[in-house]
């Protein structure tokens, strides 16, 4: 066979999965505009309260894994106080709790609006504009620190294989009160599986999640 022939027959087999690739590009960008545009006006009071219980930014802006490995900064309104992560690395009974588990319970550090934002996960509204840059997706895998990451050993390839998402099976199967081995079978069982109707349903699911605070952080 010519590798003219072969070519064509790749090709062949790759355009429905290309087609499929850019139908959840285009569901990606279509429904952060539209979520954008309904939430802006929740953007302003938030910002005023972040800043009125405790200064220090407005946004946490941690550096996590994407897509085939790439760094970017994702965008969250600041829920803990400023100088939180120091705050972390000098207390060794906190670091402890984190690098066992990557979560500390009770955790002092979050402020009491940033407690009412990650209940309701409206600490997340800024990273619709991390799905419009390309950075996530609406559904995906979790998003990926660079400790997180390495607790996925040989499987790390695979995951980054998947633009991370917004929501995804880890957060409409209890969010934190899923174990993180738990969460990492999760993500793999998405990469191995995924498609626009998975999607679908996953978004269907997350809004009655969101509204009753289940296993917010």
């Amino acid at each position: 066979m010519a590798e003219s022939d072969i070519q064509r027959m790749q090709n062949s087999v790759n355009r429905p999965f290309q087609l499929t690739l850019a139908t959840k590009r285009a569901i990606d960008i279509a429904g952060s505009l539209i979520a954008l545009v309904f939430f802006s006006p929740l953007f302003l009071p938030i910002s005023l309260l972040i800043k009125l219980e405790s200064p220090g930014p407005l946004f946490y802006l941690p550096q996590v894994v994407g897509y085939r490995g790439k760094r970017f900064t994702l965008l969250k309104f600041r829920t803990m106080v400023d100088g939180a992560h120091q705050i972390l690395q000098n207390d060794p009974k906190l670091w402890d709790e984190y690098r066992t588990n990557l979560k500390v319970k009770n955790d002092s550090r979050v402020t009491r609006v940033g407690r009412i934002l990650r209940k309701t996960s409206l600490d997340e509204l800024p990273q619709l504009v991390n799905i419009l840059r390309g950075e996530l997706s609406l559904v995906g895998p979790r998003i990926l620190s660079k400790i997180e990451l390495a607790r996925y050993g040989d499987a790390q390839g695979k995951v980054l294989g998947v633009v991370p998402g917004l929501t995804g099976l880890w957060q409409v199967s209890g969010r934190h009160m899923v174990s993180f081995e738990r969460r990492m079978e999760l993500d793999l069982f998405y990469v191995d599986h995924w498609n626009l109707w998975m999607d679908f349903m996953i978004l269907l699911k997350t809004l009655p999640v969101v509204l009753s605070g289940k296993g917010a952080g």
